[in-house]
């Protein structure tokens, strides 16, 4: 898992060359809705995207992750099919519905049940390499996804400077990340974290819970300023000394949501001395994001590290899985 970590700026590279190949077979038509199907890490990068495109994109823009499709997908659906593995339970079957509900489907796959429907469909089929944990193959989906918005013009074609960009500011600044990683991680070792960030910045906050999750073996949370001004401020009233609150900040963050952390410091600085501010670095949202992904995928590893535990494994979602195919 390190190596993978290390190489993310590898794989965002290689992801732009995969991107900048495919030749899709779709043509060019209008779209009422674009839906992004996917779980766990083949579904998290629908959800940056989501964050992305929303003073973009002109139509709904919507990430499934369940059994089943909204009512409202038809023919002028764009439904965007993510599964590393190819063979995500839930996904197949929702995309079942999206053939019957005959929407334009591009699939991003590394084979399996998708790519074998793709195939014989004669859907978009965009592959990425494969053999890794889904989780750690952010960058091959998250990029195709981009790739396939602009490729029915969607959105222009700036993500792919940015991304570019970013590439070269992770290599040069590599050791300096693992290094501040590790510092944070070391605030958060033997605690509960608690992950807060602006609306925009959802995407990653995510993603950092779900690597405690699966990496580090540790449960944790994340809520949006302002909603959870409105409700979970009010459950910081008791000592929290085994809470550790992470919060995601930007520049770029409205100022009234500026306004709003500021002061949520202050109030939850009387329940827990761990308030750990993790600013993002960049010239655009793409390279913010990234940043903070690369930053806390190391997190979570150092953390790993520290609980003695094997960041690979994730033998419940297996078990999980063979219990299901039993029934």
């Amino acid at each position: 898992m390190k190596k993978l970590v290390l190489d993310f700026p590898i794989q965002l590279h290689e992801a732009l060359i995969i991107g900048k190949n495919y030749r899709f077979i779709a043509q060019a038509r209008e779209f009422n809705n674009v839906i992004v199907m996917g779980l766990g890490g083949s579904g998290i990068g629908g959800s940056i995207v989501q964050n992305f495109v929303f003073d973009k994109i002109k139509v709904p823009f919507l990430v499934n992750k369940d059994y089943s499709l909204p009512a409202f997908v038809g023919r002028k659906s764009l439904v965007i099919v993510c599964s590393y593995s190819g063979n995500t339970e839930e996904t197949l079957m929702a995309m079942a519905q999206a053939v019957k509900k005959r929407a334009t489907i591009v699939c991003i796959t590394s084979g399996g049940k998708v790519a074998e429907l793709a195939n014989k469909k004669h859907f978009d089929c965009i592959l990425v390499p494969a053999g890794m944990p889904p989780r750690s193959c952010l960058g091959y989906s998250m990029v195709q996804v981009l790739y396939t918005l602009f490729n029915f013009g969607l959105i222009g074609n700036h993500f792919i400077k940015d991304i570019t960009r970013t590439v070269k500011q992770m290599k040069e600044h590599e050791n300096d990340t693992y290094n501040k990683a590790l510092a944070i991680a070391k605030k958060i070792n033997g605690k509960l974290p608690i992950i807060y960030s602006a609306g925009n910045l959802e995407g990653a906050a995510i993603r950092f819970r779900q690597q405690l999750n699966e990496n580090s073996k540790m449960l944790a949370w994340h809520a949006v300023i302002p909603e959870m001004n409105h409700n979970e401020l009010v459950g910081w009233r008791d000592e929290a000394k085994d809470k550790a609150v992470i919060l995601f900040r930007s520049l770029n963050d409205f100022d009234r949501v500026q306004t709003r952390m500021e002061i949520n410091k202050k109030i939850i600085k009387k329940y827990t001395g761990t308030i750990i501010e993790i600013w993002s670095e960049g010239k655009s949202y793409l390279e913010e994001v990234f940043y903070l992904i690369h930053l806390t995928d190391w997190v979570s590893l150092h953390l790993a590290d520290m609980r003695n535990l094997d960041a690979t494994e994730v033998k419940v979602i297996d078990f999980l899985k063979n219990s299901l195919a039993k029934v």
